[in-house]
């Protein structure tokens, strides 16, 4: 099987429901450690420029609002989210469904919470569309280990990469020698030392 590469320039970002209620459900990954990797995920589509999509689900809810470091980060994509009434699955959502074709790219990363519920139906629904999926496993998580394992595990039989964060940020830089390459050296870096 080939080597799938996924570059800046025909890539685009979903982030699914990083929410403090929803994130607060998760047992499977520490808080602060997804937190962490969906805030780099999201610095790292900045610094690249990689068109980005980010979406919750009932925030006036238990769900409760986005991270407020994905505003710092992306203020458009954070000020256009797709705020969705409890469609479970977001490629289920017009608007979001919409967002994702207008993004123009046919490779997708993903990192959702949770990602036996809010992950797990837009990867399928986007692979049968024929995107290429990859899912940053610990950017998102699961209430149990077993949910996370079962979902990931799912999602790769369907077809996604499932990869994690510092894996994804290499791949997109492909060199560290580039200015925006020695920024997200610098991210990682800092991430290990926190």
């Amino acid at each position: 099987m080939a080597f799938n590469k996924f570059t800046a320039a025909d890539t685009a970002l979903l982030l699914i429901d990083h929410q403090v209620g929803t994130m607060g459900w998760v047992k499977s990954i520490s808080f602060d450690e997804m937190k962490r990797n969906a805030v780099m995920l999201a610095e790292t589509a900045r610094i690249l420029k990689i068109p980005t999509v980010l979406t919750s689900s009932m925030e006036e809810y238990t769900q409760g609002p986005l991270l407020s470091e994905l505003q710092k980060s992306l203020p458009q994509a954070f000020e256009q989210r797709i705020k969705r009434m409890g469609i479970v699955n977001a490629m289920d959502d017009a608007n979001f469904a919409a967002a994702v074709t207008a993004t123009g790219r046919r490779k997708v990363v993903v990192a959702g919470v949770t990602n036996d519920v809010c992950t797990v139906y837009p990867v399928l629904t986007l692979i049968d569309q024929g995107y290429d999926v990859q899912v940053v496993a610990d950017a998102g998580g699961s209430p149990t280990k077993l949910a996370d394992e079962v979902s990931l595990r799912r999602m790769e039989r369907h077809g996604a990469t499932i990869t994690t964060t510092n894996q994804l940020i290499a791949e997109l830089a492909g060199t560290w020698a580039t200015p925006e390459g020695g920024e997200l050296v610098q991210l990682i870096i800092g991430a290990l030392q926190a």
